[in-house]
């Protein structure tokens, strides 16, 4: 087995010792095996590190060099380890991360004061927006997304389940009446999404199963925020994840409809990340922190 560490520690031992024999006595081995490992690192490297006398060794060039990048690399490792012992607390670095706006609104971003007194020398680049992005070409760490995962070749954690609900204003529904059966959907104006992934259907339970109907409305907006603001504002129906909708429900600013026919209307929520067995420290950190919270913010009543 390559033991590199082992033998760097050897070699300074017997630099600083000065000679071969006190330096077996303070390791605790045998000369000629110490001699032998020196010998080793030598034949391995193509030089010679060490100019033996019966009186004293010297250092060559070769060695001199060795010596001091030795130091630096077990210095680093000493101090790699200790990092890694006290939990991360002293982990740095920047970890990019996208989310949708809702999602990183109201679940992830109320967690950030907390991750930063644990790990304040982590930077969080976050990037809110409902598009999907390429977490190669955008130099992203973790994406958090909603729905059906596209590619397999992506490290995904899974986060929770966001029901939906069709939700809209009590001064809407007063002007235009509730809707009752999903044909009465036809006479409202159901606000939509213009990314490209979106569809203008709505997946709604009629009959016993589950049929996508088809909607239109006066909006059509790239992020959920928007379409819950207008919804806020009597423009239409609505039809957003639980967790988005939940304070205003619970204030009565907004007011679920058709709760029969969304039965079955939800999307699974996950962290995705590059890495895979080797994520780097600050990425780890990031999501064994964030996630346990997010899956309770979703569990929420």
């Amino acid at each position: 087995m390559d033991n590199r560490a082992g033998e760097m520690q050897v070699f300074l031992r017997v630099v600083e010792a000065g000679s071969l024999s006190e330096a077996a006595r303070l390791l605790r081995m045998t000369p000629s095996t110490v001699s032998k490992l020196i010998g080793r690192i030598e034949a391995r490297l193509g030089v010679r590190l060490l100019e033996r006398s019966t009186r004293r060794l010297s250092l060559t060039t070769e060695g001199q060099i060795y010596y001091e990048r030795s130091l630096a690399l077990l210095a680093e490792l000493e101090d790699m380890e200790r990092d890694l012992a006290l939990g991360g607390a002293n982990a740095g670095g920047t970890v990019r991360v996208n989310a949708s706006v809702a999602f990183g609104v109201l679940g992830l971003e109320p967690l950030l004061p907390a991750f930063w007194q644990a790990h304040p020398n982590i930077i969080v680049d976050l990037s809110l927006s409902d598009e999907i992005v390429d977490l190669y070409l955008d130099r992203t760490d973790v994406a958090f997304r909603v729905g059906t995962l596209q590619d397999s070749t992506m490290m995904a954690r899974r986060i929770g389940v966001a029901h939906r609900k069709i939700v809209a204003a009590p001064d809407y529904l007063a002007r235009y009446g509730t809707p009752r059966t999903i044909d009465d959907l036809a006479r409202h104006n159901c606000l939509g999404f213009n990314f490209r992934r979106a569809a203008p259907v709505w997946p709604l339970k009629e009959s016993g199963r589950t049929v996508d109907r088809t909607v239109n409305g006066a909006l059509l907006a790239n992020n959920g925020e928007t379409v819950r603001r207008m919804a806020l504002a009597g423009v239409g129906l609505a039809r957003l994840g639980d967790y988005h909708a939940r304070a205003d429900i619970a204030a009565g600013r907004l007011v679920e409809v058709l709760s029969d026919a969304v039965k079955g209307d939800e999307e699974e929520i996950h962290a995705l990340y590059l890495g895979g067995p080797r994520l780097p420290q600050r990425v780890r950190i990031f999501l064994d922190f964030v996630s346990p919270r997010l899956q309770h913010f979703l569990n929420e009543p």
